[in-house]
């Protein structure tokens, strides 16, 4: 049960939001677009991050970008 540790884990990378239009939930009362997140942990398909709620939390990829340092 690691995943109950990762909000004191080092972050891995930043991330920037780039919309929060999901298709099938709703995202966008914890995202929000152009704001950067911190990544604890990262998958094939989701990053893990620090969200709105200051909660760790599994979004999909697709509404996120590399931030470029």
């Amino acid at each position: 049960m690691i995943h109950l540790n990762w909000e004191n884990n080092v972050t891995v990378k930043q991330i920037k939001c780039v919309h929060a239009d999901a298709k099938k939930f709703v995202v966008n009362h914890v995202l929000t677009p152009e704001k950067i997140y911190d990544v604890k942990n990262e998958t094939d398909e989701f990053y893990f991050i620090v969200d709105n709620t200051n909660r760790v939390g599994g979004f999909r990829k697709e509404y996120f970008t590399e931030k470029i340092i």
